[in-house]
């Protein structure tokens, strides 16, 4: 019975096939498979729009460091700046009443720039006219009793000897007289006071007509009509400081701050071409006209000033400029090898220097050797020609290949 029991039981513990089938879960793999296709893919497609994503950059053309005949034995930058030029204002206070100049207009030396309103000033004018027409005729009162009292005296002393007049009388007379020269001293001296007077509002009255202290261009009109003007305010409280900058355009020179290392190369009187950022395929000749004694402790730099020996109306004032400082050939100093760059162009990549050139909308990272600093550019030895468009300051995240879109206004 036992043995018949365990068939039993193991009988009915038996599955047939059709019903395991129909118990047993599906599979999950090919559904696991499918997720981790879906995610490669989106992944992929991720990606390819990251690196298709331009990003907007600025840029700088890499320079030669050595562009002419003679030998650059080294190079800064600077700025062009003016060594004459006057905030014209009127040393009066006062309305403006008209003002006759715009920006960029050219004017000449007493051209009359505006006017105030002259109301005040000639009432003052008047008022010490009228004094001193009163005393000048104090002068003419005093100088007439003079006289009389005088020929009084004059009589009195031709007679008192024979009696006729008292000695009392006569010294009286003659006290009187010197009265009068005192009186008439004070009188002088009180319209002489007057005229000074009549003068002062005479030059007052002439201040409000405000001209040209010399031949230029104005730069900036920093008033209008109605505004009132002081020469004792740089503006706020509804009172300007000034009515106009005026430059002279043939004081234009060039400042630079060269690297204190190399300044022992720089020598007043030293050729020196200049190229403005503006127009880099311009040489303008120049030549140095003093080196400032003094430097510069935080930046290790020393100004040097350039004159301009070519002048031009494309010349303005804070554009910026690259000077070479020139040798002739014939010395045995070697130029400068290479080209320059700004040194924000030039970072690090996985311990290298690199750059980001620009080449057909794509930044290519390139390795570079780099060499000595020239004020606020780097020299880049190997690895970079001239004319290359390279990144300004390359975002962290840039990669080889990207898309780029330069900025319009980004420095050449």
């Amino acid at each position: 019975m036992s043995e018949r029991s365990e068939n039993d039981l193991l009988h009915e513990l038996r599955i047939e096939r059709g019903q395991r089938d129909d118990d047993e879960p599906s599979p999950r793999w090919p559904w696991i498979i499918g997720i981790v296709v879906a995610i490669i893919i989106i992944a992929g497609i991720a990606a390819f729009a990251l690196r298709g994503r331009a990003a907007t950059v600025e840029t700088s053309t890499a320079v030669a460091a050595s562009s002419s005949n003679d030998a650059a034995v080294l190079q800064a930058t600077g700025y062009v700046v003016a060594r004459r030029q006057a905030t014209v204002s009127a040393p009066i206070i006062g309305t403006l009443t008209e003002v006759h100049v715009q920006e960029g207009e050219h004017v000449k030396k007493g051209q009359v720039l505006a006017r105030l309103d002259p109301t005040a000033y000639q009432a003052q004018l008047d008022s010490a006219n009228a004094q001193y027409a009163a005393a000048q005729a104090a002068v003419v009162k005093a100088r007439a009793t003079l006289q009389q009292d005088r020929a009084n005296a004059a009589r009195m002393n031709a007679v008192v000897a024979q009696g006729y007049v008292s000695k009392q009388d006569a010294q009286q007379a003659n006290t009187l007289v010197e009265t009068d020269k005192a009186g008439l001293d004070v009188a002088v001296k009180q319209a002489q006071a007057a005229r000074d007077q009549v003068q002062a509002a005479q030059v007052n009255l002439d201040f409000t007509i405000i001209r040209a202290p010399f031949s230029g261009v104005i730069t900036d009109k920093a008033a209008e009509a109605g505004e009132i003007v002081s020469p004792y305010s740089v503006g706020g409280g509804g009172i300007a400081g000034g009515l106009a900058t005026i430059v002279d355009m043939n004081s234009l020179e060039v400042d630079v701050d060269v690297n204190e290392a190399y300044i022992s190369r720089v020598m007043p009187g030293m050729p020196v071409e200049a190229v403005l950022d503006a127009y880099p395929d311009w040489k303008i000749p120049a030549h140095v006209i003093a080196i400032i004694p003094s430097a510069d402790k935080s930046k290790a730099t020393v100004k040097v000033r350039i004159a301009l020996d070519k002048k031009d109306p494309r010349i303005i004032p804070q554009m910026g400029v690259r000077v070479s400082f020139l040798e002739k050939s014939g010395r045995n100093d070697k130029p400068i090898a290479g080209v320059l760059v700004p040194k924000s162009t030039i970072v690090k990549r996985d311990g290298k220097d690199v750059v980001f050139v620009v080449s057909n909308g794509r930044a290519e990272r390139t390795p570079v050797t780099v060499g000595a600093d020239f004020s606020d550019m780097k020299q880049v030895t190997q690895g970079l020609q001239a004319g290359a468009e390279v990144v300004t300051t390359p975002p962290t995240d840039l990669r080889n290949g990207q898309r780029v879109r330069v900025k319009s206004d980004s420095p050449q």
